[in-house]
């Protein structure tokens, strides 16, 4: 695929993570899922902002994380999507093209401010996550680039842009775009309770045309409604062409139309944080799928990207993905 101008580009929420350490008791007292993300207003973001300890400040949403990792792996990847002409919004421009990914979604001058996710880490890695996401959702098909979905070898869509109605048109049209130039369409379902809220219509988007699908164990059994893992992948099976399936610790399994592939997890020291886990795992897979590699060489460059970012605080990676990948043998 190497005839394309881009390796991926990503379709999600634009948004400013806040990042602080707090225990068990924190998310108890405020009645916060740990492990979940959860949607609030600016009011429940302000709050929660004042109540949360030190916290650092970087450019996060999980498809922009995902291009991230694409870019730090040696890829060429574009993002779509919307900020505020504010202070964050500025910030988030800056950080996207620091990293080597093509960015040009013109910033908005009315309506909401820029987004941002306010995510709160346990000791054991955890991260739980209450997002306020202003302007993100105003995302509309007038935002799409048509040629930059047309140069892509794969369009990648963010479950978690999934509730407005304006952004699910937004993701039909994407799809449609890439669809009559030929090129795949990939989608995150990004969040247990997303699928909840969204189930039928994530079902339609994947059987009208979506050919690689990124889900976690439990994100995969909601969308089938079934018990077991094992039931679920038998559904996706008839749905989709491959499915990158991740199950924590116990790795990830590839459900192609040929079998499954089982892929090992990269042993990490220790777990500091694990924001962007899943984002890093697409992007290592999309990456190593946009320059044609083999489904379990895909897996493994997941694997390691999400390795690297489950390591530190924050969900944008701290070493070259690629130096990494070319010491493990992955790429040349």
């Amino acid at each position: 695929m190497s005839e394309f101008s881009r390796d991926v580009v990503g379709i999600g929420n634009a948004i400013v993570d806040i990042i602080a350490r707090c225990d068990d008791e924190f998310l108890k007292i405020r009645e916060l899922s740990k492990g979940h993300m959860e949607l609030i207003d600016a009011t429940a973001a302000d709050a929660l902002y004042d109540a949360m300890g030190p916290a650092v400040e970087i450019s996060g949403g999980s498809a922009a994380n995902t291009c991230a990792g694409v870019a730090s792996l040696g890829g060429k990847a574009g993002f779509i999507g919307r900020v505020a002409d504010d202070q964050f919004g500025r910030v988030f421009n800056h950080d996207m093209r620091a990293i080597g990914v093509i960015y040009e979604t013109p910033a908005a001058n009315d309506g909401a401010p820029t987004a941002r996710s306010l995510i709160l880490v346990t000791g054991d890695g955890e991260r739980t996550m209450s997002t306020f996401l202003g302007a993100s959702v105003e995302l509309g098909e007038a935002e799409l680039d048509s040629a930059m979905i047309a140069g892509a070898a794969v369009t990648y869509l963010e479950g978690y842009l999934f509730d407005p109605p304006k952004a699910q048109a937004a993701f039909h049209e994407a799809a449609r775009m890439a669809a009559e130039a030929e090129r795949e369409v990939a989608l995150s379902l990004s969040d247990a309770f997303c699928v909840e809220r969204h189930r039928s219509a994530f079902r339609a988007l994947i059987q009208g045309g979506v050919e690689l699908l990124f889900a976690n164990e439990e994100e995969i059994i909601a969308l089938y409604e079934v018990s077991s893992f094992e039931e679920a992948v038998a559904a996706v099976r008839s749905e989709c062409r491959i499915a990158a399936l991740t199950r924590g610790g116990s790795g990830s399994v590839v459900v192609t139309p040929d079998g499954l592939v089982e892929i090992p997890v990269e042993p990490v020291e220790k777990v500091v944080d694990t924001t962007g886990a899943g984002d890093l795992y697409a992007a290592g897979f999309l990456y190593g799928h946009a320059k044609g590699l083999d489904v379990e060489t895909c897996g493994k460059l997941g694997s390691l990207a999400a390795a690297e970012i489950i390591g530190h605080l924050g969900a944008r990676p701290e070493a070259s993905l690629a130096q990494l990948a070319v010491r493990k043998g992955l790429i040349s």
